[in-house]
C-alpha cells in the first residue's frame, strides 16, 4: 500500500513569491505541451518527451531541463486520467475520431519534483526554484526519516492549501517495480480544480459550471 507524507512548509513572504513564480511557469509549460498532445494524440510520457522536450527547453529556458521533464510527467499523468479513465466522459474510446478536448492548467496547479530538483537530508530540505535553491529545516519523526532512507519515493508534489504551501511525498512498496508509471485506473476519477477541460471548439467553462468530478468507475 502507498504511503503519503504531507509536510506543511513554513514560508516567508519572499519564499511564497518565489514558489508562486515557479508554479506559474510550471503551469505555462504544461499548457504549452497540450497542443502537442492534441496534435499527435499522444500522452505517453517517454514518447511525449521525445516529441516536446527540445521545443519546451527553447521556449522556457528559465524553467530548467529537469522541471521540463517533470511538467511532461504532470501532463502525461493527467491525460491518462482524462483520456483513459473508464469513468471519464473524454475517454478516448468514447471520443473516437473527434479532436481531443482542450486542457488548461491554472497558475496554481501543483508542481511535480523529483530527486534532482528536491532532496531531504539530515532534516534539511533543498528545493529547486527559478532563481536558485530554497531550503527548509524539517522536523521528522524517526519512522519518516527511515522512510526517506529506505522507501521507494514515487512522487513529490508541491500544492497550495488553505494553510499555505504543502509538499506531499508518495512512497510505494519496495516490491512495486513499476511505481513511477502513472496508472489511469489506479488514479482517482476526480477532476481537480486546477484543470479545465473544454471541447475542441469551445472555451473552457468556469470552474463553477464544470463537473466537479468524474463519475465513479
Amino acid at each position: 500500500m502507498n504511503f503519503v507524507l504531507h509536510i506543511q512548509l513554513n514560508t516567508s513572504p519572499e519564499q511564497v513569491a518565489r514558489l508562486k513564480a515557479l508554479q506559474a511557469s510550471f503551469a505555462d509549460v504544461c499548457n504549452a505541451l497540450v497542443p502537442i498532445v492534441r496534435q499527435n494524440r499522444c500522452w505517453h510520457r517517454v514518447t511525449l518527451h521525445h516529441l516536446a522536450y527540445r521545443t519546451m527547453r527553447e521556449q522556457f529556458p528559465q524553467v530548467g531541463s529537469q522541471m521540463v521533464c517533470n511538467a511532461i510527467y504532470s501532463v502525461s499523468r493527467m491525460c491518462r486520467v482524462v483520456f483513459q479513465h473508464p469513468a471519464s466522459p473524454w475517454n478516448i474510446a468514447k471520443l473516437g475520431d473527434r479532436p481531443l478536448p482542450e486542457l488548461r492548467f491554472s497558475p496554481d496547479a501543483p508542481v511535480y519534483f523529483d530527486r534532482h530538483t528536491l532532496s531531504v537530508k539530515g532534516g534539511r530540505l533543498s528545493m529547486y526554484t527559478l532563481d536558485g535553491r530554497m531550503h527548509f529545516d524539517l522536523t521528522l519523526q524517526p519512522e519518516d526519516e527511515a522512510r526517506f532512507r529506505t522507501g521507494k519515493l514515487r512522487e513529490i508534489v508541491l500544492a497550495t492549501t488553505a494553510q499555505g504551501y504543502r509538499l506531499s511525498f508518495n512512497f510505494s512498496p519496495a516490491q512495486d517495480a513499476d511505481a513511477t508509471t502513472p496508472n489511469a485506473t489506479a488514479e482517482s476519477a476526480e477532476l481537480p480544480e486546477y484543470l479545465l477541460v473544454a471541447e475542441a471548439d469551445a472555451a473552457p467553462a468556469p470552474a463553477n459550471e464544470r463537473p466537479a468530478a468524474l463519475a465513479a468507475a
